[in-house]
């Protein structure tokens, strides 16, 4: 990938994040990331997912709280932009 587009792209999570949970440290960037690339894998193709959970039981916990640390991060930041 060139580095423009790399700078682009980390520019655009950058901005999603803040869009989402008002947070754009390098930590909820990481973690948002994680939650997108589960999100779209588990969508487009649910039996690697399925597999990769088998696979990972602790991963699968690990994503389980990042999912539902970015739902509770995004409902306050709702919350505090009423």
């Amino acid at each position: 990938m060139d580095k423009q587009l790399k700078e682009q792209l980390d520019g655009l999570l950058e901005k999603y994040t803040e869009l989402l949970i008002g947070d754009t440290s390098l930590e909820n960037q990481s973690k948002v990331e994680a939650w997108i690339l589960y999100s779209f894998i588990a969508k487009s193709m649910p039996p690697l997912v399925k597999h990769w959970n088998a696979t990972y039981p602790e991963g699968k916990e690990a994503i389980k709280k990042v999912i539902e640390e970015i739902k509770q991060l995004n409902e306050e930041h709702k919350e505090s932009n009423k």
